[in-house]
C-alpha cells in the first residue's frame, strides 16, 4: 500500500498526469470547431444547430464546476477525479458513434459534465500537493502552461484528425488519454478530501446553483442568434437571476452551504475572480474570431489555420513558466496586471486586421502579445485565487476560478459576437462586399475585447489588496531559504 510520504515523493509525475487531463478538458471546447462542417455534413446538421456541438459542451462545463469542485472537497478528491475521467471517456466514445443530431449533443453534453467534474478535482489535487509559494507556482506553471495553450493546440489538432482519419476522431481522442490517466491515478495520486467533519452535500444549494448557470450560459450564448431583447433570452437572463437568487438565500441559511460566503471576504480571492472573468471573457473568444478571420476572409484552410495558432501556443507556454517563477519573487498583483493589459494591447493590435493582410503582417505580432499575456494571467489568476484558502475549501476555490473563467468566455463569447454582427450587417447594407463586411466586424469584436481587457487590469489594481501580495513575496521568500536550507543539509551517514 502506498503511503502518504510515497505520494508526495511522486507528486511531479502525479501533476503531469493532471495536467494531461486538464489539457483534455480545455481541448474539448476547441478542437471541434474546425471539424464542425464535416460534422454537419456526416449527421445532417442545419446551420441552427451546429453550434450547439460546441455550445452543449460549454454550457455543461460552466453549469457543473461549483458542484465538481465542492464534491471533490466532500467525497474525496481522488474519487471525483476518477469519475469525471471516466465520464469523459464513455461520453467521448459515445459521441463518436452518434448517428443523428440529438446523440451528438447529448454526449457534448456530458462531456461537459465530465469536464466539470475533473478540472476543479484536478487542480485541487495540485494545490493540495504541492505548498503555498515557489513549489506550487512552479506547478501552477506548468498547469496554466498546458490549459493556456491547449485552446490553440485543439483548433490543429482538429484540422489533422479531421482530414485525416475523420471527424469521429475529434472526440474519440480523449478515450485513450482518460483510460491511461484512470490507470495511473491510484498509484500517483493518494486520497485527499476536506477534514470537516460533516459530510452534508447541500442538495438544494447545488440543484439552484446548477440550473441558474446553466440557464445563464445558454442565453449568453443563443442571445446573438435569438437578439438581446427576445422574449426567450430576457425570460432566460430572469429565470437565470432568480435561481441564483434562491441559491444565495439558500447558502445563507445552511449549517453546510455548498459555497460558504466567508471565502468572499478574501478580498484577493474575489479580485483574482474578477480578473479571471474579464481575462475570459476578453482573450478565450480570440480563438473564435481568428479562426473566422483566418478561414472566411484570408481563405487558409482547417490545417493552414491550425499551424498559424503554433506561435500563439508556444508563446503561452513559456510565459506560463516564466510568469510562475517572476509570480515569486513580485507577487501575482503586478504579473496579473501586466498580463491583461498586454492582452489588451494585443487584441488592439488584431483590430487592425485587413482584408488583404497576412500572417507576418496581422497575425503573428498581436498572437506573441497575447500568448505572453494569457501566459502571465491565466496563471496569475489562479494562483492568487487559491493562496491562504485552507485545504478543505481548495476545491471550492478551483472551482470557482474555473467557473469564472468559463462564464467569462460564455459571456464575452456573447457581446462580442453581436457586436462583430450589427458591425457586419450594417456594412454590408451599405453594399460593400463580404470580406470586407467580415473583416469590420472582426475589427469590432478585437477592440471590445481590448477594452475587457483593460476593465480586468482596472479591477485587479482596485480589488486585489497590495498588503495580500507583500505578505505573499515574504512567504515566498521564507519557503525558499527554508528549501535552501534543508537542501544544503549533509546527507546522514550509513554505519
Amino acid at each position: 500500500m502506498t503511503t502518504a510520504q510515497e505520494y508526495l515523493e511522486k507528486r511531479w509525475t502525479a501533476l503531469i498526469l493532471l495536467c494531461s487531463a486538464q489539457f483534455i478538458v480545455v481541448l474539448d471546447a476547441s478542437i471541434v470547431n474546425v471539424a464542425l462542417p464535416s460534422i454537419g455534413k456526416g449527421l445532417h446538421f442545419s446551420e441552427q444547430n451546429l453550434p450547439w456541438i460546441v455550445n452543449a459542451y460549454v454550457i455543461a462545463f460552466g453549469g457543473f464546476l461549483l458542484l465538481g469542485g465542492r464534491a471533490a472537497d466532500l467525497l474525496g478528491r481522488r474519487r471525483v477525479f476518477m469519475t469525471g475521467l471516466a465520464v469523459v471517456g464513455i461520453a467521448s466514445l459515445a459521441a463518436g458513434f452518434s448517428t443523428n443530431q440529438g446523440q451528438l449533443i447529448a454526449a457534448r453534453a456530458a462531456q461537459g459534465l465530465g469536464a466539470a467534474i475533473v478540472s476543479p478535482a484536478a487542480l485541487s489535487i495540485v494545490t493540495s500537493l504541492f505548498k503555498d509559494g515557489a513549489e506550487r507556482n512552479k506547478a501552477l506553471g506548468a498547469w496554466g502552461a498546458v490549459a493556456g495553450s491547449a485552446g490553440a493546440a485543439g483548433v490543429l489538432l482538429g484540422g489533422i484528425l479531421t482530414d485525416g482519419l475523420g471527424w469521429e476522431w475529434v472526440l474519440w481522442v480523449n478515450v485513450p488519454v482518460a483510460a491511461i490517466a484512470l490507470a495511473f491515478t491510484p498509484g500517483l495520486i493518494g486520497e485527499s478530501r476536506s477534514e470537516s467533519a460533516t459530510r452534508h452535500f447541500d442538495a438544494a444549494g447545488a440543484v439552484s446553483i446548477t440550473a441558474g448557470l446553466s440557464l445563464l450560459a445558454y442565453a449568453l450564448l443563443d442571445a446573438s442568434s435569438s437578439g438581446w431583447g427576445s422574449t426567450k433570452i430576457i425570460s432566460l437572463l430572469a429565470a437565470s437571476v432568480a435561481l441564483i437568487g434562491i441559491f444565495v438565500v439558500i447558502e445563507l441559511r445552511s449549517k453546510e452551504p455548498l459555497v460558504p460566503f466567508r471565502i468572499f471576504r478574501r478580498r484577493t480571492l474575489t479580485g483574482a475572480n474578477v480578473a479571471g472573468l474579464l481575462l475570459g471573457a476578453s482573450l478565450f473568444s480570440l480563438f473564435y474570431f481568428l479562426s473566422l478571420y483566418m478561414q472566411q476572409v484570408l481563405g487558409y484552410s482547417a490545417i493552414h489555420a491550425g499551424l498559424s495558432y503554433l506561435p500563439f501556443a508556444v508563446t503561452i507556454i513559456l510565459a506560463a513558466g516564466l510568469g510562475s517563477q517572476l509570480v515569486t519573487r513580485f507577487g501575482f498583483k503586478p504579473i496579473l496586471a501586466i498580463g491583461l493589459a498586454l492582452v489588451s494591447l494585443g487584441l488592439l493590435l488584431f483590430s487592425q486586421v485587413s482584408v488583404g493582410g497576412g500572417f507576418l503582417s496581422d497575425i503573428l505580432g498581436p498572437s506573441v502579445l497575447g500568448g505572453i499575456g494569457l501566459g502571465f494571467g491565466f496563471t496569475t489568476a489562479t494562483i492568487a485565487a487559491v493562496s491562504g484558502v485552507e485545504d478543505r475549501e481548495q476545491g471550492l476555490a478551483s472551482g470557482l476560478i474555473n467557473t469564472s473563467n468559463q462564464i467569462g468566455a460564455a459571456l464575452g463569447l456573447a457581446v462580442l459576437s453581436t457586436i462583430a454582427t450589427t458591425r457586419t450587417d450594417d456594412v454590408l447594407a451599405t453594399g460593400s462586399t463580404l470580406p470586407n463586411a467580415l473583416t469590420e466586424g472582426f475589427q469590432r469584436a478585437f477592440l471590445g475585447g481590448a477594452v475587457i481587457a483593460a476593465l480586468g487590469v482596472v479591477a485587479t489594481l482596485v480589488l486585489i489588496r497590495t498588503r495580500d501580495n507583500k505578505a505573499y513575496v515574504e512567504m515566498s521568500k521564507a519557503e525558499a531559504k527554508k528549501d535552501e536550507a534543508s537542501q544544503a543539509e549533509p546527507a546522514p551517514v550509513e554505519a
